[in-house]
């Protein structure tokens, strides 16, 4: 074999190999919004007695990894991030704060159903860490008295749907509930966690 041809099938398999090991990464970025339901305030005596949120805008950022495949499926570990800038809020009297923002982690196992079609739904399961910073006035005007920035726990349950037109690029939509601890809303509404539930498209990119 001359070196040419030597070279040229060398080249050739470290380019298979390095396809083989780009397909094993993903990053997905999709835009959408966070449902929280309302809450009631038990025993309030003003008009307006439940907690109204706002269904703000969010990005969520994921990057995942395959572990292994097995016939039509493919376990990949991931690491979804969920970040709102503001949500606002709503109350009959002037004692909850107007507004928070919040991010959450969550690190996680997904399940893709026919990992190599160009069609591939998934569910995905996982937990980790909630921040939220609520707003230093309160809804109707006035200084926050309560506590600004709140640490919590995160359960993450998923399921979504990707779509590969192209190779390398597709598009990703999906749905989340990040079951997280309550912001400080200076009422007792008688809950210690809330249902975050987003849901958004995007794209997403094998490297």
């Amino acid at each position: 074999m001359s070196l040419t041809r030597l070279i040229a099938v060398v080249g050739s398999i470290v380019v298979l190999i390095s396809c083989a090991f780009a397909q094993r990464n993903e990053i997905s970025a999709t835009f959408g919004r966070t449902f929280v339901s309302s809450q009631h305030v038990p025993g309030a005596n003003f008009c307006n007695p439940d907690i109204h949120f706002g269904n703000e805008e969010t990005v969520n950022i994921d990057y995942s990894r395959l572990l292994i495949t097995h016939h039509a499926l493919g376990l990949w570990a991931e690491a979804p991030i969920s970040w709102f800038p503001k949500t606002d809020l709503n109350l009959g009297a002037n004692l909850i704060p107007a507004s928070y923002a919040g991010i959450f982690a969550a690190p996680s196992v997904r399940l893709n159903f026919f990992p190599g079609d160009s069609v591939t739904p998934w569910v995905s399961g996982g937990g980790g860490y909630g921040r939220f910073k609520e707003a230093g006035h309160l809804v109707f005007g006035g200084s926050n008295p309560g506590k600004i920035g709140t640490n919590t726990g995160v359960v993450q349950f998923g399921a979504g749907l990707d779509v590969w037109p192209w190779h390398r690029l597709g598009f990703r939509f999906e749905a989340r509930d990040f079951y997280s601890g309550m912001p400080n809303l200076n009422v007792d509404t008688g809950r210690t966690r809330q249902h975050n539930y987003y849901v958004g498209g995007g794209v997403i990119r094998r490297f």
